[in-house]
């Protein structure tokens, strides 16, 4: 390029920024972050985030591109702002703590195209202390009424470079990856929430908040440190089809100084939630589960009928047994209904979802859990094939409503893009797990499962975006690699994934990582690269209110004082707080049971041994705990020893420091239980 044109181009750039003019200004209650809104000389809205003065994000474009009108890009000015402050404090059902604050100021700018036909649209943004939020919201217009979205043109400029901590979007495998940590510089396509750590320390995850009757948002790199909003796609046409007035879903910025901190932030996606829809859910408990699930992985059962069916009622007694002898209330039965014989992968459409194999008797299981104290714990497994699924939608849930089965896995088997879902057309058309279609989907199953007091636990679902403020029967869900990859192994899950997962996908909320799996093997012997502390510890860092104790029933009988900790763990909380951690290296989480006294500690490492101080000042003050300690042995390690653990007891107080010794691959986990007095 010419030298004087190319300085021409740079002159109209510069003049265009200089010519920005700020339509609107918000500052967080604690004046720590700053948004800035603008519209330059070509009337392009944009956005900056600032943070103790310096900018985080620069300015970054706002919009859209319809497929059937002009995009929303260009040629706005402002038509009025508005702001308000809100303080308030809410509690919740069931969570990682009863109550939550909600503390933001709120600025709302009002868009108008200076030309006919002069659509509107607000952008409105929420600036909380550890975050920002905004979304559009377009109001009831003539000339604006049927959206047809091919894409979103919101950005995220990313002021520093940095490191980030990603898994690919658009692939095959769903969110089913291993984290990736690169320069931001070289992230491509990737799902959120995205996690970056900037060179000056700084931590930013972004992320999204009240996905509803939308497509899910990708990040895509454009340029630099500059990330790009992409919608999933849809079978045709445009990603999004919406009728005004509508709302988009809160682009989510979590700001914070450390990583401890940005898992605390992660309320906030809560906060931009709507209030909880459902009214009493006091029928929803928290609790913890065992199933018939881990061997099918191994191998040794199967989810077809024959030979080594693993769903048999003489299997699921002994499970009901096993639970009720252990203080579990949940039993999942995989494999329960007819459908799974042949290739149930691609053959969605031979599911019943009410109709048991015959070696399974549901109704007589049902009553005898009754008896045991104990629930079934239903399976709807529908290969994506969610025309099929949704035409028995009502019928399987009254199944389990009469029979008592208060909650439900349902799963979404098939690659990206396999979801086969019934058009307006009246034909089958492939979509993909995040796209708009199973949006609506997955809420149509969670508000028909409400009705008939059901919890609905997803696998292969929609990510998290905090809809279980709004929707608190959806308990939790999957997302993610969980434990079947340590069965399947090639490979398995590194010793770093759970540290990688605290900082990362636990952001968006609960995940059924199924842990506690004490015999450290998969199929054929496969080792985990994990200790057996860690497989402790990860019930609280990994958090789920339904929590799946995943071995077999044998392999608990065989290590029973390390099985201790996992009977007497909760699931449910009064508070949790974050005493250290760095993403991918190590996390150490400390819970307060909501129904006791106790406190419970988790930490997991990478394959780096590491000793880490954790003050105990989280104790009520004037008490006298005894904690119960499970940490690695003197030699333990994943590769060597994965089994070493010691196990031991001392009195601790508010005040005290503890030493946790971490092995490579380790963890430890330690219940305080409040002594009376």
């Amino acid at each position: 390029m010419d030298r004087h044109i190319a300085l021409a181009l740079l002159l109209v750039l510069c003049a265009g920024i200089a010519g920005a003019e700020t339509l609107g200004t918000v500052s967080s209650p604690g004046n720590v972050l700053s948004v800035s809104v603008t519209v330059n000389d070509e009337g392009r809205p944009g956005y900056s985030i600032s943070r103790g003065g310096r900018e985080i994000v620069s300015e970054s474009r706002l919009g859209f591109w319809l497929t059937d009108a002009p995009k929303l890009e260009r040629n706005f000015r402002g038509d009025g702002v508005q702001t308000r402050s809100v303080d308030e404090t809410w509690e919740q059902p069931w969570g990682e703590r009863r109550y939550v604050r909600d503390r933001y100021n709120e600025l709302r700018v009002r868009l108008v195209e200076k030309n006919p036909p002069q659509r509107a649209l607000t952008v409105v943004f929420r600036a909380f202390d550890d975050g920002v939020g905004f979304r559009y919201e377009f109001p009831d217009q003539p000339q604006l009424r049927n959206m047809n979205i091919g894409e979103e043109l919101t950005e995220f400029a990313i002021a520093d470079a940095g490191t980030a901590w990603w898994i690919p979007g658009g692939e095959w495998n769903r969110y089913e990856y291993l984290y990736r940590r690169t320069a931001l510089g070289e992230v491509a396509q990737a799902h959120t929430p995205l996690t970056i750590r900037t060179d000056a320390g700084l931590h930013i995850a972004i992320h999204e908040a009240a996905l509803v009757d939308y497509s899910g948002m990708w990040l895509r790199r454009v340029d630099g440190t500059r990330l790009k909003a992409v919608l999933s796609p849809a079978s045709q046409g445009a990603k999004v089809k919406r009728t005004a007035p509508f709302s988009t879903p809160w682009r989510v910025l979590l700001i914070a100084e450390n990583a401890g901190a940005l898992y605390m932030a992660s309320d906030l996606i809560l906060n931009l939630n709507e209030p909880n829809k459902l009214g009493d859910v006091s029928w929803f408990k928290p609790s913890k589960y065992i199933g018939i699930w881990w061997g099918m992985h191994l191998g040794t059962w199967s989810w077809a009928s024959g030979p080594q069916h693993g769903a048999t009622t003489a299997h699921t007694r002994s499970y009901i047994d096993f639970a009720a002898k252990n203080g579990f209330r949940g039993v999942l039965v995989e494999g329960w209904n007819v459908g799974w014989d042949g290739d149930w992968f691609a053959n969605g459409e031979t599911f019943s979802f009410t109709q048991p194999y015959p070696d399974f008797d549901l109704e007589g299981l049902a009553e005898y859990a009754k008896s045991k104290g104990v629930h079934l714990v239903g399976h709807h497994e529908t290969s994506a094939n969610i025309a099929h699924y949704e035409q028995q939608l009502a019928a399987g849930l009254d199944l389990y409503q009469r029979l008592g089965i208060d909650s439900v896995k349902t799963g979404y088997v098939a690659d990206a893009g396999g979801v086969k879902a019934l058009g307006d057309d009246g034909q089958i058309h492939f979509e993909w797990h995040d796209g708009q279609v199973m949006s609506r989907h997955h809420l149509k199953v969670v508000t028909e499962a409400a009705k008939r007091h059901i919890a609905v636990v997803a696998h292969e679902p929609i990510k998290d975006t905090g809809l279980r403020r709004t929707y608190p029967n959806w308990v939790s869900r999957e997302g993610a690699r969980g434990m079947e990859y340590n069965a399947w192994g090639n490979p398995p899950n590194p010793p770093e994934h759970e540290a990688n997962l605290v900082f990362t996908r636990m952001l968006g909320g609960p995940f059924d990582f199924t842990p506690g799996v004490l015999s450290l093997k998969g199929k054929g012997g496969q080792p985990f690269q994990s200790t057996l502390a860690k497989q402790l510890a990860n019930y609280i860092i990994l958090y789920a209110p339904l929590q799946m104790a995943a071995d077999l029933p044998e392999n608990y009988r065989r290590y029973p004082a390390p099985f201790q900790f996992i009977k007497d763990v909760p699931t449910d909380w009064e508070q949790t707080l974050v005493p250290n951690g760095e993403v991918g290296d190590y996390a150490t989480i400390v819970r307060k049971d909501r129904n006791s006294g106790d406190w419970y500690l988790g930490s997991v490492t990478d394959e780096n041994a590491r000793t880490l101080q954790v003050k105990l000042d989280f104790l009520d003050p004037g008490r006298v705990y005894r904690a119960q300690i499970y940490r690695d042995g003197a030699n333990a390690d994943w590769r060597a020893h994965p089994f070493a653990i010691a196990i031991e007891r001392r009195e601790v107080r508010r005040g005290d420091t503890l030493q946790l010794k971490l092995a490579p691959g380790g963890g430890q986990a330690i219940r305080f239980q409040l002594v009376p007095g």
